[in-house]
């Protein structure tokens, strides 16, 4: 009896260094796909497909650019997406410096710089904006990683109000 509850013991321990391992493997794994997923979302861009652009986001996601308003959900992220690569002169270029993934496996983080060019549609002139971004993302059932917050703020200083109209008496 002794033996066989040392036999249990030992199984236990062996599973639990199993699983501890496993998700250590898996940890960088899940840091290339994220790198991965960025450079193909780099890609989308240039294609300038909203669809595609936009598949890189969860239902439930929340969008939040430099001058806008935030689009919350993948509809809304859509609808912003389509007004967006519609603009002829619309680039956007990014790249992670930082790329992280909890112990958990299932949510993760990148962080780094973008450069972004888009016409104002005030002045119709093109505007080259860049600064930085952070995107937090959770894995799916299916092993992808989706983006469940992205969040931009530019670098560029807003442009200067209109001088005041002076008052004529």
């Amino acid at each position: 009896m002794k033996r066989l509850a040392a036999l249990l013991g030992a199984t236990a321990i062996a599973l639990l260094a199993t699983a501890c391992n496993q998700s250590a493997n898996t940890h960088d794994a899940d840091v290339q796909a994220l790198k991965d997923n960025e450079i193909q979302w780099n890609a989308d861009w240039l294609s300038k497909d909203a669809s595609k652009i936009a598949a890189h986001y969860s239902d439930d996601a929340v969008l939040m650019v430099p001058g806008g308003p935030s689009a919350s959900g993948k509809d809304a992220i859509l609808a912003s997406l389509k007004q967006m690569v519609a603009d002829p002169a619309v680039s956007l270029k990014f790249q992670a410096s930082k790329v992280e993934v909890a112990k958990s496996g299932d949510l993760g983080y990148t962080q780094g710089t973008y450069q972004l060019t888009v016409t104002d549609p005030a002045s119709k002139q093109v505007i080259n904006d860049h600064g930085s971004y952070v995107t937090a993302y959770r894995k799916t059932a299916d092993g992808t990683w989706k983006a469940a917050s992205d969040i931009a703020t530019s670098e560029v200083p807003p442009p200067a109000p209109p001088p005041a109209k002076s008052k004529k008496h």
